[in-house]
């Protein structure tokens, strides 16, 4: 895994695309009451809930529609609500090309769009823990999803971090470069980090961190 100092244009398009092929055949495959489980990273929200906002995000990109407002809770929840009488098959067709089609408008917004795409892998994660199914925050994309991470970090002149991966040879340079303050360190798997990053629950025997607080890493807040 090779992280560059400057943005890659279509690394979001690739990552988006590597989770497609994996995560559309998963929902196919589901049956219509599991699309009414509760997602717990995300409260309130269902796993329905979850995809009909990840695929009305995307086609906000594919279609250049940011009307005021969009993508804050208000925003999201109305996209929500005028899908609410889709079948979840739509919903599905909707992420599945906003998926397809999302990467080359990103590529091409200067970096302005590419955390919707980082977004988009998050939330395939949580809909992963919410089936109980392997791979959430993890498998194919994760590569690109870290590499995507770390120029977030960077561009937001987040905390610094030198994170020493358990499953990946090359450690991660996080957050501000140089920075202000002496880099944390983090010690762990890689699904670990993501799940700091994102503030979804993780169980602390699975990382160390010194130099900074938990709360510091999450770029959500709260």
């Amino acid at each position: 895994m090779t992280f560059v100092d400057g943005r890659d244009p279509g690394l979001p398009g690739r990552l988006l695309l590597a989770e497609r092929d994996l995560f559309i055949p998963l929902l196919r495959e589901r049956g219509d009451e599991e699309f009414a489980l509760p997602v717990d990273a995300c409260p309130g929200w269902t796993v329905r809930d979850v995809l009909a906002h990840c695929g009305a995000a995307l086609t906000r990109v594919v279609e250049s529609r940011f009307e005021n407002g969009v993508f804050t809770p208000e925003g999201n929840d109305r996209d929500i609500a005028e899908r609410a009488d889709w079948p979840a098959s739509r919903v599905v067709d909707e992420l599945e090309r906003g998926m397809t089609e999302a990467g080359d408008v990103i590529a091409g917004a200067g970096g302005a769009l590419d955390g919707v795409a980082f977004g988009e892998w998050v939330h395939a994660g949580d809909v992963r823990a919410a089936f109980g199914a392997p791979g959430a925050y993890g498998g194919a994309g994760l590569p690109h999803a870290l590499a995507l991470l770390e120029w977030i970090t960077r561009t937001r002149d987040h905390v610094p971090v030198h994170a020493d991966l358990d499953d990946f040879d090359e450690p991660l340079r996080l957050g501000a470069v140089p920075g202000t303050r002496p880099p944390a360190r983090f010690i762990g798997d890689a699904t670990a980090l993501v799940r700091l990053y994102t503030g979804r629950a993780v169980a602390a025997e699975r990382y160390e961190l010194a130099g900074a607080e938990e709360s510091e890493l999450n770029l959500y807040g709260g």
